[in-house]
């Protein structure tokens, strides 16, 4: 497993338009990515279950990436992050 935090800077968090993005993005890669905050954890590829985190600007999120070809697949998403949240 290979994981990043990651503060988010959207000025709403993760709401609907990111979170589509989000797992538009998880589901290009061939790990499995989920997305931890606080006590709560989702999968990256799961609309409503990342909407359902609440997560908010300046909330630090854990970023979990497990596969075959994590490393490089956590760099995409890492990327992805920076861009866009």
């Amino acid at each position: 497993m290979t994981s990043f935090n990651y503060v988010i800077t959207d000025e709403v968090g993760i709401h609907a338009r990111p979170a589509g993005l989000l797992v538009k993005a998880a589901k290009a890669v061939s790990s499995k990515v989920m997305i931890k905050s606080g006590s709560k954890s989702a999968d990256a590829t799961k609309l409503m279950a990342l909407m359902g985190l609440g997560v908010k600007k300046g909330n630090e999120v854990t970023v979990e990436v497990t596969g075959d070809n994590e490393a490089e697949d956590a760099a995409i998403i890492e990327t992805f992050f920076k861009e866009n949240l």
